[in-house]
C-alpha cells in the first residue's frame, strides 16, 4: 500500500470527507486543511507529497496558495491537483502557469481523483537516487533534470513545473515535432483532461524566459511545436 501523504485543502467538510475517505482506502495518510492560509502552514510544516487544492477557498483563494507554495523554496516541488466548481478556463491555465500540475471539475469521480494522483507520484519517482543527473547543453543554455532547474550564462531561469517539463520534453527530442495533445500526455499523462490553449499560454510564457533561445522553441503551424535542432 502506498504511504505517500495528502494534504486535502477544502472549506466543506463533506467533500473534505469524501476525498479523504477514498484516499485513506488507497494507503495515503492524509492531512486536511479547510483555509488558504491553514493550507500554506500545514504544506510548510509537514511537507505533504502532494496537495488537491480547491480554488473557491474564503480568504487567500487556491490560485494564491499554489502562488504562495511555488514561490518557497521548502514547497515549490510539492504537486498540486487543483479543484474547481467553476469550470472557468482562464483560472484553470493560471493555475497551470503557476506551477500546478493538473485539475479536476467538481462534481468529479473518486476513482479519477486517485489516477491522476497517482500519475503525477510515478513521475516524480522516476529519478533513480545516486543516478546522475541528466544534463542537457544548448550553447550557454543548460538544463540540469536532476536539479530541475534552467540557466542561461550560468544565470538560473525561474520556470514553472510544466514550462520545466515542455522545454525537457522538446529538447530531448530535438527536431522532431509535437502536436499539442502529444505535449500533453507527454509531460502531464495520457487522458489529462486540458484545453489545447493551455500550452500555447505555456509556451508563451516559456518563449519570454529564454530570452535569445525563446528561438530554438519553433512553432511549426497547423501542427504543435519543436526544438529547433543546431
Amino acid at each position: 500500500m502506498s504511504k505517500e501523504t495528502i494534504l486535502i485543502v477544502d472549506d466543506e467538510e463533506d467533500i473534505i470527507e469524501l476525498i479523504k475517505y477514498n484516499l485513506k482506502n488507497e494507503g495515503y495518510a492524509i492531512l486536511t486543511a479547510m483555509t488558504g492560509e491553514a493550507a500554506i502552514k500545514t504544506a510548510k510544516h509537514s511537507r505533504p507529497d502532494l496537495i488537491v487544492l480547491d480554488l473557491m477557498l474564503p480568504g487567500i483563494d487556491g490560485l494564491e496558495v499554489t502562488r504562495h507554495l511555488k514561490k518557497n523554496d521548502d514547497t515549490m516541488d510539492i504537486p498540486i491537483v487543483m479543484v474547481t466548481a467553476k469550470g472557468e478556463e482562464s483560472d484553470v491555465v493560471t493555475g497551470l502557469e503557476l506551477g500546478a500540475n493538473d485539475y479536476l471539475s467538481k462534481p468529479f469521480s473518486p476513482k479519477e481523483l486517485i489516477a491522476r494522483i497517482r500519475a503525477i507520484l510515478r513521475r516524480r519517482q522516476r529519478t533513480i537516487p545516486g543516478e546522475p543527473p541528466r544534463i542537457r547543453q544548448e550553447g550557454d543554455m543548460m538544463i540540469d533534470r536532476g536539479k530541475h532547474v534552467v540557466t542561461i550564462e550560468n544565470e538560473a531561469i525561474d520556470l514553472t513545473l510544466s514550462e520545466f517539463d515542455l522545454l525537457s520534453f522538446l529538447a530531448d527530442k530535438k527536431g522532431w515535432v509535437f502536436t499539442r495533445g502529444q505535449i500533453v500526455d507527454a509531460i502531464h499523462g495520457e487522458n489529462y483532461a486540458v484545453t489545447e490553449r493551455s500550452i500555447d499560454v505555456i509556451i508563451v510564457g516559456l518563449r519570454k524566459k529564454l530570452k535569445h533561445y525563446s528561438s530554438h522553441i519553433e512553432t511549426v503551424r497547423g501542427v504543435g511545436y519543436r526544438f529547433k535542432e543546431s
